[in-house]
């Protein structure tokens, strides 16, 4: 669903919520889009906090990237974009996670692997004759185009990734907190670390369809940063770090649809006015209360 056309579908504001939302849920589009925008505000809310908790948001970039690799080649070869970012981000987090064992002292191997996979996207892009809007869509999100069949795939990664991380939650937040004390303990930390990326590489996939391979930050990294500012306990922070992708990604999706404008700017615009609202205001006015 292109910008020109979601402008033509749509109106003004009514200024009433319940037939403002009404009228959105008319369109089976916008009812994919919210759905698959929960499911991953979810996975991104959740698993972000181990990425800013591992101090891997370097990490996450450059899974972005390799997945611009990987759906630039699934959409050269003729098939879904979801599919060459999976294989290519899992196969990118593997080898990241291998390379280096230690969280913080992995930049020298994200780097050398993000290089390599950026100069495989641009070469498949170069060799991709069809129309741009395919490779647009991995750089910055088209959630509203998604597809159901893909809706369902995005719901059923979510479900798996939701149980793998409730298998490792506590070994792979110990391991977060400290790796030398983890390991010291007889932790798998290497292991650990290998599940983690996995699930990042995952998370990310998915995350691009909403927010896009160049703004994947606001979704993995910005509400987790935000949320550990609000919380110290770890489940607390985690819900905040939920609640306030949620939030974006459904206002995100509403103002959308009566803008012309795309999906990816308001999310990302909210995520950051949050971040900024917590850092600079509420933090200071907090003491007072």
């Amino acid at each position: 669903m292109t910008l020109t056309a979601l402008s033509t579908l749509s109106s003004t504001f009514s200024y009433n919520p319940i037939v403002d939302l009404q009228r959105i849920f008319q369109f089976a589009f916008m009812q994919h889009a919210y759905e698959a925008g929960t499911a991953v505000a979810i996975i991104a809310g959740i698993v972000g906090y181990f990425v800013v908790l591992r101090r891997s948001a370097f990490a996450a970039h450059a899974l972005s990237h390799i997945g611009f690799a990987g759906g630039a080649f699934a959409v050269l070869i003729g098939v879904s974009p979801i599919f060459g970012l999976l294989l290519f981000t899992s196969v990118g987090g593997l080898g990241m996670a291998g390379l280096g064992k230690r969280a913080v002292n992995r930049d020298r191997e994200i780097g050398i692997v993000l290089a390599f996979t950026l100069g495989l996207g641009v070469l498949f892009i170069s060799l991709y004759t069809g129309y741009a809007t395919a490779a647009y869509s991995i750089l910055f999100g088209e959630i509203l185009g998604i597809s159901y069949s893909a809706v369902l795939l995005t719901l059923v990664a979510s479900v798996i990734i939701l149980v793998l991380i409730a298998a490792v939650y506590r070994p792979l937040l110990f391991s977060s907190l400290d790796e030398d004390v983890a390991e010291a303990k007889g932790m798998p930390v290497l292991l650990l670390g290998v599940i983690f990326m996995l699930l990042v590489a995952v998370a990310v996939s998915f995350a691009v369809q909403v927010v896009g391979v160049l703004l994947i930050f606001s979704l993995m990294v910005t509400p987790a940063a935000t949320a550990q500012m609000l919380a110290k306990r770890p489940r607390q922070v985690i819900t905040i770090s939920v609640v306030i992708s949620l939030l974006a990604t459904w206002l995100g999706l509403f103002i959308a649809f009566y803008e012309p404008y795309p999906v990816s700017f308001f999310i990302t615009s909210i995520v950051f006015i949050f971040y900024l609202f917590v850092r600079f205001i509420y933090r200071r006015i907090r003491p007072i209360a």
